[in-house]
């Protein structure tokens, strides 16, 4: 397993918690493993911590590239308005 500095590993563990982010969005900016990833997590939370998200992250389609749904099927509010150039209209 590579060296990771603490910023990389908290980035990492922040990048785990957040439920739209996939393992392969991980896996891919710091060429890891889900294994490994699992094992940074395992390592740097606590037992319970570290048990609370893997039970939230097991089978989540989100997570999982492979199971979710196309970008384009993502829920946008209706409420949410586009964003021309930032100025409101």
């Amino acid at each position: 397993m590579k060296n990771f500095s603490d910023s990389d590993i908290d980035r990492i563990i922040q990048m785990c918690w957040e439920d739209r982010t996939p393992f392969d969005a991980i896996k891919n900016q710091f060429e890891i493993s889900e294994k490994e990833i699992i094992s940074i997590m395992r390592n740097n939370l606590k037992e319970k911590s570290f048990l609370n998200w893997r039970k939230r992250v097991d089978n989540r389609k989100t997570k999982h590239q492979l199971l979710s749904t196309p970008q384009k099927n993502r829920f946008k509010s209706k409420s949410q308005r586009q964003i021309s150039f930032n100025r409101s209209k």
